[in-house]
């Protein structure tokens, strides 16, 4: 999987590629913002992954932008309506330059090459550096979330509720089920149609509810999660018996 970020100044480019990202399988956004500005922090933190960059933006070119990566490990498509800039790009090495409007053809022949190279080098994950970026109330904002500090997921409606390990409660628009293909593989188990929670960090299984951490509130089990995490508990099992006189 490569993770994602679209940096354009225009809401509609941004929605676009969006869609286009959603429809490959090895693609996954994780950050999108309208402010140049706020798209450098976002790359600041980014270890690597993919970066679709618009030229023309106010503040801050995506030009300049591009000067100011300096990670081997992040690469960048570049995005404008304007040809004449395909030279800049090409000089810092960019993957590709879409020209606007963007067909998902071409979207999808500008990826291919990368997505390819990805899956043949299958680099290891060791979740050191894994974290998850979800957007804020404030306009462009984004707060970077560390997986292994994720205690358990709240699901409520087109909203989600992350619950970390220092207690901290972070709401954010996302849909549960955007969440679970990312995590699943991260040492979560989904447990209710509502929660996700980290093994890690769950203390106790009380009848048809757990605990995780210092939280005091009893996290369900649902009817459809139920078989699958109990042959997981089961796989883990010691039973202590007590010691004949």
């Amino acid at each position: 999987m490569i993770d994602c970020i679209i940096i354009d100044d225009e809401q509609y480019a941004v929605d676009l590629l969006e869609h286009y990202i959603g429809q490959v399988p090895d693609l996954h956004l994780v950050a999108a913002t309208t402010d140049p500005l706020a798209g450098l922090a976002l790359l600041n933190e980014m270890q690597q992954g993919l970066v679709f960059l618009d030229v023309q933006m106010p503040d801050l070119t995506g030009v300049e932008i591009l000067k100011l990566i300096n990670k081997k490990d992040i690469r960048v498509i570049m995005t404008t309506a304007y040809k004449e800039y395909a030279l800049d790009g090409f000089e810092h090495e960019v993957v590709d330059y879409l020209l606007k409007p963007i067909g998902f053809p071409r979207f999808l022949k500008a990826v291919n090459r990368l997505v390819e190279s990805h899956r043949t080098q299958q680099p290891a994950d060791n979740g050191t550096d894994d974290f998850l970026f979800v957007k804020t109330e404030q306009k462009g904002k984004f707060l970077k979330v560390n997986i292994q500090h994720i205690a358990y997921i709240e699901g409520l409606g087109n909203y989600v509720v992350i619950h970390t390990d220092t207690q901290q409660r972070i709401t954010t628009y996302l849909n549960l089920r955007d969440l679970v293909d990312r995590l699943l593989d991260k040492g979560f188990i989904r447990i209710h149609k509502s929660f996700i929670v980290s093994l890690a960090h769950l203390t106790a299984v009380e009848g048809n509810a757990v605990k995780v951490l210092n939280d005091d509130r009893p996290i369900p089990i649902g009817k459809a999660y139920k078989q699958e995490f109990f042959k997981l508990v089961n796989t883990k099992l010691l039973s202590f018996l007590p010691k004949k006189p």
